[in-house]
């Protein structure tokens, strides 16, 4: 599966950003007996080798748009990286896949959108709970990363600010 050279990562606890080099390769299936470093497996095939890889924080997991959260359960929150796979602009089952994955499995590591992903996108992606973003390839990722700055405020809460804005402001 092609990858973006570069990535943009949010720290959450400050909301700052970076480009940094992506350094995981994701895999579309049947990896050999032995699983290099920086390496994202379909939840299918990690699900399969859970014994063997749930210690590993090199291994990490990507979601289709068809797969469950259900099906990785709790271990969500002992994994350092989980992907999640939008194939087109107009499939939005992705956000709830994030979600889930932050509020109801307990996934604290990196939340990283994958796919058709773009500027238009990365604002909606962080409410989700997503931290790490890689472009399409076919975009400047510098450009792309602008569209996080799109709103500063917002009414409702979500994965990003728990609280809705009439709770954070003392009302």
């Amino acid at each position: 599966m092609g990858k973006h050279p570069h990535i943009i990562k949010l720290d959450r606890s400050n909301g700052q950003r970076e480009i940094v080099a992506n350094h995981w390769l994701r895999v579309a299936e049947g990896c050999d007996d032995t699983i290099p470093a920086h390496t994202l497996l379909p939840l299918k095939e990690w699900l399969e080798r859970r014994d063997e890889l749930l210690g590993r924080a090199d291994v990490g997991i990507w979601f289709g748009p068809d797969d469950e959260p259900e099906a990785l359960g709790q271990d969500a929150a002992r994994l350092s990286i989980i992907a999640v796979d939008f194939p087109a602009f107009t499939d939005g089952r992705g956000f709830s896949i994030g979600r889930l994955l932050r509020e109801r499995y307990g996934f604290a590591g990196e939340l990283r959108a994958v796919g058709d992903v773009f500027k238009d996108t990365l604002l909606y992606l962080r409410r989700c709970g997503f931290d790490a973003f890689e472009i399409r390839a076919d975009k400047d990722v510098e450009e792309a990363a602008k569209g996080l700055d799109d709103f500063s405020e917002f009414y409702q809460g979500a994965a990003d600010q728990p609280l809705p804005l009439f709770r954070r402001r003392g009302g």
